[in-house]
């Protein structure tokens, strides 16, 4: 209320009588169009948005359910493999995202596995299959610059696989158990929040396999759990984190007892995230991530400039309607 009539909308004279604020309130920024109206427009999707979701059934790496409302559910499901990341996988994860980025009917998300683990990482038979195409695709007298062109462009293609879980507007809630290894570490430092099982364990693997972490742990590890040293060493030695240690650096902000309660833990979070205003969640998101990869000043700067725009949602009249009457705020589809 306090905050309304700073911006000139609410007069805190009014603050003793709900239907006479209802009155005072500008009426444009209460919906007068008929409910029936409204959810007929949500009802009414698009070509495209239809195709979208169509296509979010046709991965054969992910499985994707809607668990909860405005909740989705994206499982890793190669548990044959032990979820082991293919090429298949490297091109779903990042069309998935894309997709759940602009869903009017996603809010958040819970990033689970199905099988006993987690992830065992990269799949290095199909790789190795990959780096054999590539050898042969190497024209002769090549020089080194441009096959390390043609390798600059794989990896980056292969890092954007994770950056566009964080690049997506949505909170994603990873939900690990068992085995978070390689490019799993890689792919849950880009989540919002991880909860774990008890007897997970995480372990950066790379240096075993004779190269350096490329696809974001050793960029975006080291801010999360604001440990430089114990990033280091278990990234030079390949040591397993187990869940218990993760908890107390900060990796985790939940311990479960089993993959089942863990997975239940996330779907729970991410459906009182998304019963939230949207346009606030996914603000909140965006200037979470500038400000931690911008000065303090910067970020300020930007996130005035944001809820500039911003406060100017009717998400704020209904949160703070729903707040004095003490019912639950309903929201719009983003």
């Amino acid at each position: 209320v306090f905050l309304l009539s700073l911006l000139g909308w609410f007069p805190m004279a009014c603050v003793s009588s709900l239907s006479s604020c209802r009155r005072l309130l500008p009426s444009a920024l209460f919906l007068r169009a008929p409910l029936a109206a409204c959810h007929s427009r949500h009802m009414c999707s698009s070509s495209s948005e239809k195709e979208d979701m169509s296509r979010l059934g046709e991965f054969t790496t992910l499985a994707i359910t809607r668990p909860r409302p405005f909740v989705v559910q994206v499982e890793l499901n190669r548990p044959e493999k032990l979820n082991a990341m293919n090429r298949a996988f490297w091109k779903e994860m990042v069309e998935c995202f894309q997709l759940l980025a602009r869903d009017e009917n996603c809010r958040s998300v819970v990033l689970s596995a199905a099988g006993k683990h987690f992830t065992a990482g990269i799949d290095l038979m199909d790789f190795a299959g990959f780096f054999g195409e590539m050898s042969a695709d190497i024209k002769e007298g090549d020089d080194t610059a441009r096959r390390a062109m043609r390798l600059h462009r794989v990896i980056a293609e292969m890092q954007e696989t994770f950056t566009v879980i964080e690049r997506c507007p949505k909170p994603v809630v990873a939900a690990v158990h068992g085995a978070c290894v390689g490019g799993g570490v890689d792919m849950i430092s880009a989540c919002d929040v991880r909860y774990c099982s008890s007897n997970a364990f995480f372990q950066i693997k790379e240096v075993d396999l004779g190269l350096a972490a490329d696809v974001g742990t050793l960029q975006r590890l080291p801010k999360i759990v604001g440990n430089d040293s114990l990033v280091r060493e278990l990234a030079y030695t390949c040591d397993r984190l187990q869940a218990e240690r993760a908890m107390q650096v900060g990796l985790v902000s939940k311990i479960c007892s089993d993959a089942e309660s863990t997975r239940t833990a996330a779907l729970e979070l991410a459906e009182r995230i998304a019963e939230r205003s949207p346009v606030a969640v996914q603000g909140t998101k965006v200037n979470l991530n500038y400000s931690r990869d911008n000065p303090t000043a910067r970020a300020l700067d930007y996130q005035a400039l944001w809820n500039a725009g911003m406060l100017q949602t009717e998400d704020l009249v209904r949160a703070t309607m729903a707040h004095m009457s003490k019912e639950k705020a309903v929201f719009s589809k983003l």
